[in-house]
């Protein structure tokens, strides 16, 4: 069976590396063009493109996928099945008509919860209990096929979207397998039309923390945006990233420093207290605050902002 594979970041590079060492063939990957990374903005292929690369497979790398060109080009390959896995382009029906066997895709959700962009990140987002890998046929919606297989597993106190994407992904490598070894005893369920829920693509505006909403919310988007793109605060016109925090009890004015030592600086809420461990200022490095505080004093009294003065 001839196994195409669309995706982009490591997540994705994580089931091509499985799908490969499964042995199965692999004639085409597709992944996003190359893009400007790092302070020199040098073009960076992507985590995909560079297995494909030490693999030897060939890659191709179409900016949109509408033209009947490159159609022709995923054609050429003559895949059985398509494998997509946060590839980053939609796939149009005359492309999910190329396989036999159709296409599949890696998604990093119990679906229906949470369709789209970025499901690990609101799942934390959200406080969700848990949340896991749906492997679905691919049709014309935005995560809407009928589901293959899928496996849940509990989101940790403390995990953050690096931590839980590096387990999703090796669920997701495992899954696909399974689904890629077991494609004759398929059985496609639709997906429930309830508890449907669509985790919009992260904003950068959306990292400025408002002081006003309760800290158990607060901490939860903290881990949720770490490592992209952090969770920040305005203290004294300085915008600080905050990447360690935990929700206590107590009361205060929204913003105000009510502590800055070397068990952290606590910030009052809408709701209770924000604790935070691990900060960055601009320029620097993430360090924990008693490193911080000697570098960026914060004083007591002072208040964090959810705005740039």
């Amino acid at each position: 069976m001839k196994v195409s594979f669309g995706g982009t970041p490591a997540f994705a590079r994580a089931a091509l590396q499985a799908i490969l060492d499964a042995g199965f063939e692999v004639p085409l990957v597709l992944t996003q063009p190359d893009r400007p990374a790092g302070r020199g903005q040098k073009l960076q292929s992507s985590p995909v493109k560079q297995l494909a690369l030490e693999r030897g497979i060939a890659v191709y790398q179409p900016a949109r996928l509408k033209d009947p060109v490159t159609h022709q080009a995923i054609a050429a390959a003559a895949p059985d099945i398509l494998v997509i896995a946060a590839y980053g382009l939609i796939l149009p029906q005359a492309v999910l008509d190329i396989p036999r066997l159709g296409c599949i895709n890696i998604h990093a959700s119990l679906l229906p919860r949470w369709r789209g962009a970025a499901p690990i990140q609101r799942a934390i987002e959200a406080g969700d209990r848990e949340t896991g890998v749906t492997i679905m046929r691919m049709d014309a919606g935005l995560d809407t096929g009928p589901m293959l297989l899928s496996e849940s597993l509990p989101i940790a106190p403390d995990d953050n979207a690096a931590r839980l994407h590096d387990k999703l992904a090796a669920l997701g490598a495992r899954l696909v397998v399974d689904a890629l070894r077991r494609v004759d005893q398929w059985s496609p369920v639709p997906q429930p039309a309830a508890g449907v829920t669509y985790a919009s693509k992260i904003d950068k505006a959306e990292a400025l923390l408002d002081f006003k909403r309760p800290a158990a919310e607060l901490a939860r988007r903290i881990r949720a945006f770490d490592p992209f793109p952090g969770a920040a605060g305005v203290v004294d016109g300085v915008v600080v990233k905050l990447w360690s925090a935990v929700a206590e009890a107590g009361t205060s004015a929204p913003g105000t420093v009510v502590s800055a030592d070397g068990r952290g600086v606590v910030i009052a809420c809408g709701e209770g207290l924000l604790r935070v461990g691990e900060a960055q200022k601009p320029g620097g490095k993430r360090l924990p605050v008693a490193d911080l505080l000697r570098g960026l004093p914060i004083a007591v009294g002072s208040r964090f902002d959810g705005a740039a003065s």
